[in-house]
């Protein structure tokens, strides 16, 4: 069985790439030209240079495939303007799953073919918490607040409801609406036949990952701070459970689908750095910054780095990620596709900082 997989050198690409060769499939990986290939090392795969951005270097990749995987894209950080975001995660999707499409539909892939499309959960944004009086919330995407429905109260200390796939897109920063275009353009292609399925992964973290690395240097080394006062809700899923939930997608879910894939649990954002803090032998956090003054000096800071040309230690990306309700519920996952994620948080942290400690990264 082909299959051809872009963001191969990626955290989630590498990670589905390693799971898929032990299986015995045929691999065909894109990847960018000169890109670093190391975390494949051993894996057997063949590889095919190319540029999502650019749709020219898609001709004849998906020939024969029966599963195509589309994880490529840009994750968001300080510094990236809206148009990269777009380029790649946009158009860039545009380009991949047109290819697969004209593949498909010329009768050169598999007949069973199967594409997935990786987006991510952010495209719902944050939940937005009304306070005053009574229990409520917002629904992103609208304008008006709607009564809790009673597991919900708005108290100090308890959690928002948790958006399910029903929830319309309500981006709140250039890299979850690139996502957002994205998946609408994935889902076009769904609803014109592309036997395409859409997976919306929530905050990943794992061996490998080097994206929250930061998170975990800065509470070994007693600089973190919370912004806020760490009770906003977040949503940890270990990798191999986003793999089980990927695969889960590409051989039960249903055409035009669309699933989260979420660990066990949400939990606040306290929780999250008190495992890590015991993980790595060290006192928990326990500074705090309000968050107006964290947006302030985020933007200074981004300010700066664009004359410097230096990465920022705190941009208002990293402000949101720190702050926000984020979370989602994998029922629909586990009802239509028996995905049910395995590692609990404390299993998880362990098996990331005994990674970092092996390479020397922390």
């Amino acid at each position: 069985m082909k299959v051809v997989l872009t963001g191969a050198t990626g955290f989630v690409g590498g990670a589905l790439a390693r799971r898929l060769a032990a299986e015995g499939v045929e691999l065909h990986a894109l990847t960018l030209p000169g890109s670093d290939r190391s975390r494949l090392a051993g894996v057997p795969v063949t590889f095919h240079s190319g540029d999502i951005t650019t749709p020219a270097g898609l001709d004849g990749l998906f020939d024969g495939a029966t599963w195509v995987i589309h994880a490529a894209g840009m994750l968001g950080r300080a510094g990236v303007s809206e148009e990269s975001y777009r380029r790649v995660n946009a158009e860039g999707t545009r380009h991949v799953l047109a290819a697969a499409d004209a593949a498909w539909r010329a009768g050169r892939t598999a007949a069973d073919l199967r594409v997935l499309h990786v987006s991510s959960a952010g495209v719902l944004g944050p939940v937005q918490v009304t306070s005053g009086k009574g229990s409520r919330f917002q629904v992103p995407g609208s304008r008006e607040d709607t009564s809790s429905p009673g597991p919900w109260p708005l108290a100090p200390g308890t959690f928002p409801p948790i958006p399910d796939e029903t929830w319309p897109h309500a981006p709140s920063n250039a890299y979850e609406r690139s996502k957002a275009l994205g998946e609408q353009y994935a889902a076009g292609l769904a609803r014109g036949g592309l036997p395409l399925v859409i997976a919306r992964p929530e905050f990943i973290y794992g061996p490998g990952d080097v994206h929250v690395l930061g998170l975990f240097r800065a509470i070994r080394r007693g600089i973190f701070f919370y912004i806020g006062d760490g009770g906003n809700t977040c949503h940890p899923t270990y990798v191999d459970d986003m793999v089980d939930g990927l695969l889960a997608c590409l051989r039960r879910g249903a055409v035009g689908g669309v699933y989260h894939i979420a660990g066990p649990r949400p939990l606040p954002f306290r929780e999250l750095a008190e495992t890590i803090a015991a993980e790595l032998g060290v006192p928990p956090p326990r500074r705090r910054m309000p968050v107006p003054l964290a947006w302030l000096g985020a933007a200074g800071l981004e300010a700066a780095g664009k004359l410097t040309g230096r990465d920022v230690p705190l941009s208002r990306t990293g402000v949101a990620f720190f702050s926000e309700n984020r979370r989602s519920t994998y029922a629909r996952a586990e009802r239509e596709l028996g995905f049910t994620p395995q590692v609990e948080l404390q299993e998880g942290v362990a098996r990331t900082v005994a990674w970092y400690r092996a390479e020397e990264l922390i």
